[in-house]
């Protein structure tokens, strides 16, 4: 997929935590994670631009997701425990959680085109492929990024109309 397409794919899978974080009263901690979201929608893909990595290799597997979303979660706590161990928690968790979706909604968009991911290497090397359409597809891409807003402003919605029966 290109860039459209991701930033899609990281906005609905964002949508639910969007939705629930605006619903408990958290909305700026919801856009500040729709921003997030989208800006880290192409990190796996660095792998391009680094010598000697393979594209969709390490960077395109659930280890990586795993790291990414430990690191972000535990930068959260440290950076957040002068408001308290619970907010620190609270914080963490969440920046865990929206990295963590944004990378994992990274390899599903993916695994939509032929060439696939192999998300368990080097445990496995199964190939997981939908093979959709191509990472190329124009009208893919646009409809991912289309369906990931209007995910987004749904969830945004739908938790601030909650909000008012907490």
């Amino acid at each position: 997929m290109h860039r459209e397409g991701h930033v899609g794919m990281a906005l609905l899978a964002y949508s639910p935590v969007a939705m629930g974080t605006t619903a408990v009263g958290y909305t700026d901690f919801a856009i500040a994670g729709a921003v997030v979201a989208g800006a880290l929608a192409m990190v796996p893909d660095l792998d391009m631009r680094i010598p000697f990595v393979e594209h969709r290799g390490p960077t395109h597997t659930a280890w990586f997701t795993l790291l990414l979303g430990g690191l972000a979660g535990g930068l959260g706590l440290i950076a957040s425990l002068s408001r308290g161990v619970l907010a620190g928690i609270g914080i963490g968790l969440f920046a865990g959680v929206v990295v963590s979706l944004t990378i994992a909604s990274h390899l599903a968009a993916d695994a939509l085109t032929p060439m696939g991911i192999q998300p368990w290497t080097p445990r496995s090397t199964r190939t997981i492929s939908f093979d959709l359409f191509t990472a190329a597809n124009p009208i893919a891409n646009y409809a991912l990024l289309g369906i990931g807003i209007v995910a987004v402003a749904v969830g945004f919605a739908t938790g601030s109309a909650l909000s008012g029966f907490t």
